[in-house]
């Protein structure tokens, strides 16, 4: 009898251990989440590439906006002279997020189609990056700026990394997603990237991760 009670307390006392661990290790994941929320890391690179986000019968949605009018800022900023615009069909769609987002950089934002890549197929974040970063390492491009929304990017810093991307990011300031949504929004990355972190991100991607819109 005293064995097995010696027994249960040990497990206890593993189990206690394992959840502190836990809420270690997501703590700081969170703090990590937050602070590159915080940081613009554009500079001169080969690429901006743009993560996509909904579009609405190929009108960007205020999301998507928001990541291609930064992307042309820095695009005529000279900070890249190429843009890389991202994102397959939803269900139902009739165009592609990228389609959509290169008729919005060369209709509103004056960037030159020629200027504009696109990669059609992606519907995560993984798949997305990993699509661009096969057609962009056969033209010599590996040093990105990527763009999306604040809670979004360290998430696809670590992606990038993970494809072969040396990826900085640079994300809007003017997104619609703010306040308790945003927060809300960074609890579910912390929570991404924690587990990209252990099992990688493409296995997740594979469990049904699915890109922020």
């Amino acid at each position: 009898m005293i064995r097995w009670l010696f027994r249960i307390h040990l497990l206890f006392q593993l189990a206690m251990l394992a959840a502190l661990a836990a809420i270690v290790f997501l703590g700081i994941t969170f703090v990590q989440v937050w602070q590159a929320s915080r940081q613009d890391d554009a500079r001169p690179a080969q690429a901006i590439l743009v993560l996509g986000a909904a579009q609405y019968d190929g009108r960007p949605s205020p999301v998507l906006k928001a990541r291609l009018d930064h992307a042309a800022d820095l695009y005529h900023d000279d900070i890249a002279p190429v843009v890389v615009v991202t994102g397959g069909k939803a269900e139902g769609d009739r165009v592609t997020e990228a389609t959509a987002a290169a008729d919005y950089l060369t209709g509103q934002r004056q960037v030159p189609d020629a200027d504009i890549l696109r990669e059609t197929s992606g519907t995560s974040s993984w798949e997305s990056l990993a699509a661009s970063a096969r057609f962009l390492r056969d033209r010599g491009i590996t040093d990105v700026v990527l763009v999306s929304d604040p809670f979004h990017a360290e998430r696809i810093k670590e992606i990038a990394g993970e494809v072969g991307l040396d990826g900085h990011v640079s994300p809007t300031r003017s997104s619609p997603i703010k306040g308790t949504e945003a927060i809300q929004r960074m609890a579910g990355e912390t929570v991404k990237v924690a587990v990209g972190r252990i099992i990688g991100f493409r296995r997740m991607m594979n469990l049904g991760e699915v890109a922020p819109h």
